[in-house]
């Protein structure tokens, strides 16, 4: 146990560059405490004590504003930076060397039974916000962009952005190129859509109206 609370605080000192010292990291870091919590209540977990485990599992919540199911598995060495809003769900399982930052969902899509979470493999990134939701898995050295929504696998390898997400870049070749200053806008793609089907239905307005023998065609451009 105390190898594993050691390693926990070196992977906070690789990943932080603002960690100063063990002192800090034990007393000040939440999502150091909510992985502690999470490893207390796993193991009333696994041994079917799923009160006392919740219980666990709330306080910590609570304090950390991290929540972690008791049913979820995760690795080794992982980083939750900051970790306000983090929600990881009961049949997610985390790889090793993963790193989450705040505002990060790994829940389900609420369609789903038995195994309904993501699987996360290992040295995966997910930026903050992120949200990725449904039984697949997200490849090893993946990274997954801030306020993406994921909802269908990663390879390996990945780079994945946008909402709905997808791939910018595989085995370190660019699928598309990345540009921060234009990444997909749901409201403007919804408006898009919108629109398009607004023009559509004028069209077939139009068309409906001459078939009818109307004495004059519908001015589309009018509507």
């Amino acid at each position: 146990m105390f190898r594993s609370m050691r390693s926990d605080i070196q992977t906070v000192l690789d990943n932080d560059p603002a960690a100063r010292s063990t002192f800090e990291i034990v007393f000040t870091y939440s999502g150091l405490h909510a992985i502690w919590a999470h490893r207390v209540a796993h193991r009333l977990f696994r041994w079917r004590r799923f009160t006392l485990a919740r219980i666990v599992s709330q306080v910590s919540r609570f304090f950390t504003g991290i929540e972690i199911h008791p049913g979820a598995r995760i690795g080794e060495r992982l980083f939750i930076d900051h970790g306000m809003g983090v929600v990881i769900g009961e049949t997610c399982e985390i790889g090793n060397d993963v790193v989450l930052y705040q505002g990060v969902t790994l829940g389900g899509t609420g369609k789903e039974k038995g195994k309904r979470h993501p699987t996360v493999g290992n040295n995966v990134v997910i930026a903050s916000g992120a949200k990725v939701l449904g039984s697949f898995r997200i490849g090893d050295n993946s990274r997954i962009g801030a306020n993406a929504v994921v909802l269908d696998e990663v390879p390996a390898n990945s780079t994945v952005v946008g909402f709905k997400a997808r791939i910018v870049k595989r085995d370190g070749i660019r699928v598309d190129r990345l540009d921060h200053g234009a990444l997909p806008d749901p409201v403007i793609d919804m408006f898009q859509t919108m629109q398009r089907q607004i023009d559509d239905l004028k069209r077939q307005l139009a068309e409906e109206r001459q078939r009818n023998g109307g004495t004059q065609a519908y001015d589309v451009k009018s509507v």
